[in-house]
């Protein structure tokens, strides 16, 4: 083995998980335009839809971004009515963050999402479950 073959893309993990990560991203650009979302929105909303209220920090840790990548996404999701923010009665530091009527509507444009996305990517269910569960194991 030569010095630096350990520098070289082709033997990098990271490449490959970085550029698969940008492809599924733009695969979803078309179908999350029609619900005028980003991506980063698009995962906010689905943790909205199952939780329907919690703290921003909480939102945080499900979605592994910090509180400055969220605080701006969650005001422009705000500004399209799609979340209500408020702060915690017993403790103002806290904000919460809450569906609302038109944010919960769009859940019924969404459903197919997943599934439009699942004929654009090149793997067995069987293939998805066991990189599924790679990346949980890389990401815990």
């Amino acid at each position: 083995m030569e010095k630096y073959d350990s520098l070289k893309l082709k033997n990098q993990l990271c490449f490959p998980l970085y550029a698969a990560s940008r492809e599924i991203l733009r695969k979803y650009t078309p179908f999350l335009k029609d619900l005028h979302l980003t991506y980063t929105q698009y995962i906010v909303m689905m943790v909205m839809w199952e939780e329907k209220s919690l703290t921003v920090g909480d939102l945080g840790k499900k979605l592994y971004l910090d509180t400055g990548t969220l605080s701006p996404l969650l005001k422009a999701m705000e500004e399209k009515g799609l979340i209500a923010r408020s702060r915690e009665k017993n403790d103002e530091r806290v904000v919460i963050v809450s569906i609302t009527p038109e944010g919960e509507a769009l859940r019924e444009k969404a459903v197919t999402v997943p599934e439009q996305i699942g004929k654009c990517i090149n793997l067995s269910p069987e293939e998805a479950k066991v990189l599924y569960g790679i990346l949980y194991k890389l990401i815990g």
